[in-house]
């Protein structure tokens, strides 16, 4: 076997049975100190493995054998190649033998000390979880073929249970602290099993509690357990062991009580720098208890600063306050690095806080220039820039100004005719950020400042020219966002308003070529227009779609032809009219992420908005007219009214071995009602692309099970659901394997096609399903990502011929993508 000497054995695999029970556990896992070498998912191929026996072991002796102690291939060589192109040649040899030995991974010979220290740690970890008599052993399987497996054998026996808990606690302060707070909550409980972690964090949970609680000199290191087991009845008696505070003086410790500590004085330094770390300054005013101190003049409204201080004159010392502290003033995004210390009054049990804060630049100005390529432009130049602006009206409020310039040169669809720099867009957008709740009325004792509520006002406005149908866009937001818990984030939109105004309706067929090779078919079978014609835009599109639904045409209703003539027609007017959103919106965000390196973790987020109520209200306590469609207006256009709600779970199970498991499902509906019919385009849902299903690309699937052609197909209601199996291939590159399902449909709005809407659960039969593979690379801070999807059942085709059609690489849908689906 290549590279296991005669006497070795290449280790193949490890089996953990438990009570004889095969278990298969990532914390059983993790106790196991020698592996097999890792095989890719599925096909069970060890590749790293095989790409690592390719390099040659002894490379440099190769090389020196071969060639330099050979004189006569050496001159051969330089003759060839000259000394210095030779020299490079060996050099890169060596260069990629090192890389195939540093991508690869050498084979898992067999260490029969390792397999002695994962049975010891195995004991241990059953031990720590209440099998006191557990005993473990391992057997090892040497075959002739040089391969061997190791099975590690538990046996557990019956576990130990909690029987009493009791306190031997040295200071009075503690000991009434413990009674009257802490006792309740412990995550000791009589009639539980041992588990040494509960332990752990039960130590934990004390020492926040009494840091919490006044006890600044308090730490972990005071805390200690008597465990007494009681063999025959498998019961263990604990006691709680809490010391005195220890005082170390030369070769002698002192134990005397804890004590509680209050907050005597919370001092602020507004413009600290060490620069001017040696300067004398006097106290520049006292706020709320708070004092002041400003090298210069004071540059912030006291109460923009004290209300980012949890740390109160007059207060227990509590450890949370400082990290609150920390928290909010890093995200006023103000301060460069604030730094908190305590400072002990020897006089008596007090503390003195001292906060360092050392403002950011006011003014911080951004460029960017792009040039991009599109099907859309031949080439495009855009140009942002951006001014922030801190503390602009000293509360430590920050406004950010920016504009967009684009150029770029098209080729417009309606007379075929290449224009030179004739796309242009210009755009503007102004945000002010508050760090509290800009609100009438207090919310304080609704929202407290420990949550880090802030507010977010902004305007933007847009202008397009030969981009689509051309538009100007305006919208205003004012939002409030607060985070409840680390791991909650709660915000709404009080209001957002978006206008959008179409400037170019008449060019709807050159931008929608799909429906409008539609409608010249239409046409042509009728004998409308000629075989070799083409329905000129935009007069006689508009005519011909005019004569087929006032019934001037030999089209019927209820004939196909009339049919799709109606949906084209439906279709334009709704993606031509000019929309007016004014709706308000809650998000709710649980994320147990702890960090970015987090691989086991959940994410849920649930949305839910209303559009069109306030406008509603008002429209008919003024009893405003309506226009031809029986629809209020407001500046002419007809606002949009509907109800939106969605929901999104992801999960990800961390396995070892980077290997990760990931799925996620998500739901969204909006109901459109009231002064609306339909949902704007803006607000209405898709499927497909590279982070929905894979095997359709976006705006592709759906509705339903309906073979549209439409460029931009999208609907009311949304279903997905998708799994994904994530590993590591060589180094940085890692692969995945996937299944996707969902799809969209139109549910209670104005499409009638029984083939797009979801009617029962019985509409669920037409979800579709993607599978495929991926191949992702790491670059640390993000991943580039490229997936190959297949169209596995596909609703669009009639119901017992749905599975497997066109499943291959010439119908398949290749996605790329940055950082990973979901």
């Amino acid at each position: 076997m290549k590279r296991v000497d005669n006497n070795d054995y290449l280790l193949t695999q490890n089996t953990v049975l438990v009570n004889e029970k095969n278990t298969k556990t990532e914390e059983i896992d993790n106790l196991i100190y020698q592996k097999p070498n890792n095989k890719l998912p599925l096909l069970g191929i060890p590749l790293r493995v095989h790409i690592y026996n390719l390099a040659r072991p002894n490379i440099d002796s190769i090389l020196q054998a071969k060639i330099y102690d050979n004189p006569d291939k050496l001159a051969r060589k330089i003759r060839l190649l000259s000394k210095k192109q030779l020299v490079k040649d060996l050099e890169s040899r060596k260069n990629f033998n090192n890389w195939l030995k540093k991508t690869g991974e050498p084979p898992v010979i067999l260490d029969e000390t390792k397999a002695d220290k994962t049975t010891t740690q195995l004991n241990r970890y059953f031990f720590s979880k209440g099998w006191f008599d557990v005993e473990t052993s391992h057997d090892i399987d040497k075959r002739e073929d040089q391969r061997a497996s190791v099975t590690y054998n538990v046996t557990t026996g019956k576990p130990y249970i909690l029987d009493s808990i009791s306190t031997k606690i040295a200071s009075p302060i503690v000991d009434s602290l413990y009674r009257n707070n802490l006792k309740k909550g412990s995550l000791l409980k009589v009639k539980e099993q041992y588990n040494e972690v509960n332990f752990e964090n039960e130590r934990e949970r004390l020492t926040t509690g009494l840091r919490n609680s006044g006890l600044y000199h308090f730490g972990q290191d005071y805390i200690s357990f008597d465990i007494d087991t009681l063999g025959a009845a498998k019961k263990v008696n604990t006691e709680i062991i809490i010391k005195n505070r220890a005082i170390r003086e030369q070769d002698t410790t002192l134990r005397i009580p804890f004590k509680v500590y209050k907050i005597k004085e919370v001092n602020i330094f507004t413009d600290y720098s060490y620069e001017n770390r040696n300067q004398t300054l006097e106290k520049t005013l006292e706020y709320n208890n708070f004092n002041l101190y400003s090298y210069d003049k004071l540059k912030y409204r006291p109460k923009a600063i004290t209300d980012a201080i949890f740390i109160t004159k007059g207060d227990v010392f509590k450890d949370i306050d400082r990290t609150r502290t920390y928290r909010y003033l890093s995200e006023l995004q103000a301060f460069k690095y604030p730094n908190i210390e305590y400072i002990e009054n020897i006089n008596d049990t007090t503390l003195t806080a001292n906060i360092y804060l050392s403002p950011k630049k006011k003014y911080e100005l951004g460029f960017s220039f792009d040039v991009s390529q599109s099907n859309i432009q031949t080439i495009g130049f855009s140009f942002r820039t951006g001014l922030l602006i801190r503390n602009i009206f000293r509360g430590a409020e920050t406004l950010e100004v920016s504009a967009l310039g684009a150029i770029g040169a098209s080729k417009d669809a309606s007379n075929n005719k290449d224009q030179f720099f004739d796309i242009n867009e210009v755009g503007a957008n102004a945000r002010l950020t508050i760090p509290r709740l800009f609100f009438p009325i207090n919310t304080e004792k609704i929202i407290p400042k420990y949550m880090s509520p802030s507010t977010r006002i902004s305007l933007s406005a847009s202008g397009q020219r030969n981009i689509g149908l051309d538009k100007q866009s305006f919208s205003g937001v004012i939002n409030y966002r607060w985070k409840p818990s680390r791991t909650v984030t709660n915000d709404t939109d009080l209001f957002n308003v978006q206008f959008v105004k179409n400037l170019n309706t008449a060019n709807y067929f050159g931008v929608y070529q799909n429906s409008y090779n539609r409608l010249n078919d239409i046409a042509r079978d009728i004998n409308y227009i000629n075989n070799d014609a083409s329905l000129t835009i935009p007069d006689q599109t508009n005519a011909f779609i005019s004569d087929v639904l006032n019934n001037n045409t030999s089209l019927n209703p209820g004939e196909d032809d009339y049919v799709n003539v109606n949906n084209i027609a439906q279709r334009k007017q709704r993606l031509t009219e000019n929309n007016l959103i004014f709706a308000s919106n809650f998000n709710y965000v649980k994320d147990r992420k702890d960090n970015l390196f987090d691989k086991d973790f959940s994410i849920f987020r649930a949305r839910i908005e209303s559009a069109g109520n306030l406008l509603s209200n008002f429209s008919k306590l003024l009893n405003l007219d309506k226009n031809a469609d029986g629809n209020y207006e407001v500046f002419g256009v007809p606002y949009s009214q509907y109800i939106k709600t969605e929901l999104d779970y992801i999960k990800h199970w961390d396995l070892g071995r980077n290997n990760i498991l990931a799925i996620r499902t998500y739901f969204g509906i909006a109901i459109p009602y009231g002064n609306s019919q339909s949902i704007p385009f803006s607000k209405s849902f898709f499927g497909g692309g590279p982070n929905d299903n894979r095997a359709w690309a976006a705006y592709n699937l759906g509705p339903g099970s309906t073979q549209s052609s439409d460029e931009f197909n999208e609907a009311n209601m949304k279903i997905t659901a998708s799994i994904e199996q994530r590993f590591n291939l060589l180094g940085r590159f890692n692969g995945a394997v996937f299944v996707d399902a969902g799809n969209i449909w139109n549910v209670l709005d104005n499409v009638e096609d029984e083939k797009a809407t979801f009617n029962d659960f019985s509409s669920l039969k037409d979800i579709a399903i993607g599978s495929g593979f991926g191949l992702r690379y790491d670059f640390s801070f993000f991943v580039l990502r490229a997936d190959v999807g297949f169209k596995t059942y596909d609703p669009s085709y009639e119901l017992g011929d749905r599975w497997f059609k066109n499943y291959n690489f010439s119908n398949a849908v290749y996605n790329i993508g940055i950082n990973y689906p979901f």
